[in-house]
């Protein structure tokens, strides 16, 4: 197992692309992050992700050699978590190696380095966390990669990037930190026609009403706004994107949030999301959606 420490980075060093006081508040967040749920899962593969898991538990994980209990269960947490990148993937079908694709909201990089190697295509990453964006391009130069995976400090709002660049675009578990409007506006700037976008994301149920406290509580604790179930599908329509696949996730992912509670790298937010996904306020849902 190997441990990785990232370079301190001193306080004075802005954030250039960092438009407005809740995005230096995200950023801080992210810059500040070290949570064992996302760094010990990925030391097993060095595939480091920021989303959560899909598919059914393999419950015999806590059965057995007490001394093996914690390992196995962080192997089937990551299991799990890749399972639902490979199931992001998935909906990308026609990528060939001379596409280039984008992933808006990249964490630590795992999602990209897993689209380079199932397609050969070339990945940019964007993040507004500095200490994100330096931890994966260390992890792309492990590889030997860094030519075709590259990780950059940008704002997914606007990345000055060249439009009608991108075959594909993702956000896994990333659009809960910005206007959709002006997020789809961008993403349908720098896709190519026919080109395909693909979200994986949290987002409250509008017959329930107002957020739930669950949800309100889930957003106090990342700092993000989750939005509504319409509010995607309204701002894709604006944005000549058109949906082309709907997945409800809801019931795939609680099994993964159920072996999180009980696993040693637990954060005390298990119970909220159990609550607020059988309580029926929140849902778990891909979208993927045609750009026209």
């Amino acid at each position: 197992m190997s441990t990785h420490r990232q370079a301190h980075i001193p306080a004075q060093m802005t954030n250039p692309i960092i438009g407005t006081g809740y995005q230096e508040s995200v950023a801080t967040y992210w810059n500040k992050e070290r949570n064992p749920v996302n760094l010990r899962l990925g030391e097993i593969d060095e595939l480091f992700h920021h989303h959560y898991g899909i598919g059914d538990v393999d419950w015999s994980v806590l059965e057995g050699d007490p001394d093996t209990i914690e390992q196995r269960t962080i192997a089937e947490m990551h299991r799990l978590e890749t399972a639902q990148a490979n199931f992001l993937l998935d909906r990308f079908s026609d990528i060939k190696p001379h596409h280039r694709v984008l992933d808006a909201g990249c964490g630590r990089g795992g999602s990209s380095i897993m689209a380079h190697e199932r397609f050969g295509c070339e990945v940019d990453g964007i993040t507004i966390s500095r200490r994100q964006a330096d931890f994966a391009t260390q992890q792309a130069a492990r590889r030997g990669i860094s030519d075709k995976v590259r990780f950059h400090l940008k704002n997914m709002l606007d990345t000055g990037f060249p439009s009608g660049t991108y075959q594909a675009i993702w956000n896994n578990e990333s659009t809960m930190y910005c206007d959709l409007f002006d997020l789809f506006a961008e993403h349908a700037r720098q896709l190519c026609r026919n080109g395909r976008y693909v979200t994986i994301t949290g987002c409250y149920d509008d017959t329930y009403g107002l957020p739930s406290k669950a949800v309100s509580t889930i957003n106090a604790h990342y700092i993000c706004d989750i939005h509504p179930r319409s509010m995607y599908f309204k701002a894709m329509a604006a944005n000549r994107l058109v949906p082309v696949e709907v997945v409800d996730l809801t019931q795939a992912t609680i099994p993964y949030w159920k072996l999180r509670k009980k696993s040693s790298v637990a954060t005390g937010i298990e119970d909220v999301f159990l609550e607020a996904y059988t309580g029926g306020s929140f849902q778990y849902m891909l979208i993927a959606a045609d750009r026209v």
